[in-house]
């Protein structure tokens, strides 16, 4: 638990910014942890904060995740990928195989008036191709047919 404890005007003498070394260690034997000290020249403030916390959180832990595999099994990965001109295709991979995807190819060409198809990929298996940028179309049809949550999907592109 972190504690912050702010004492406004004291000071060991006139215009010092130290504090009393006696109340430093009364507050560091109550808190039973080291104190980082802060002292403000503005308002003469000094703020005492315990340092215990700060190893708990670690903010690199989302990229560690994301590198091993085990991880990344039931994220859907939504893509964009440039033709020629203005023209677009949008993959979807990662559906699980539970569902039928010529199933939701023909229910997603309905509900956006594009075409699309399933194509079979060496490396991700099979992936639904959609034509135009169909990224925020699929996102909303995947989580509103129950298909994936929104935490599950990953959009890339532009």
């Amino acid at each position: 638990m972190s504690h912050a404890i702010t004492i406004r005007h004291f000071a060991a003498g006139k215009g010092s910014r130290r504090p009393h070394p006696n109340l430093l260690n009364l507050i560091e034997s109550a808190l039973a942890t080291p104190l980082l000290i802060t002292v403000s020249k503005r308002h003469k403030n000094i703020c005492c904060m315990s340092i215990q916390n700060l190893n708990t959180f670690d903010p690199f832990a989302d990229a560690i995740k994301g590198d091993d595999e085990g991880a990344q099994e039931g994220l859907i990965h939504i893509r964009i990928q440039q033709r020629n001109g203005r023209k677009t295709l949008t993959t979807v991979q990662g559906i699980s195989n539970d569902y039928d995807k010529k199933k939701i190819v023909k229910a997603c060409k309905k509900e956006f008036a594009c075409n699309g198809t399933v194509v079979q990929h060496p490396e991700y298996g099979e992936v639904l191709q959609l034509q135009g940028d169909q990224r925020e179309n699929i996102c909303q049809f995947l989580t509103k047919m129950s298909i994936a949550k929104p935490e599950q999907l990953k959009v890339h592109g532009f």
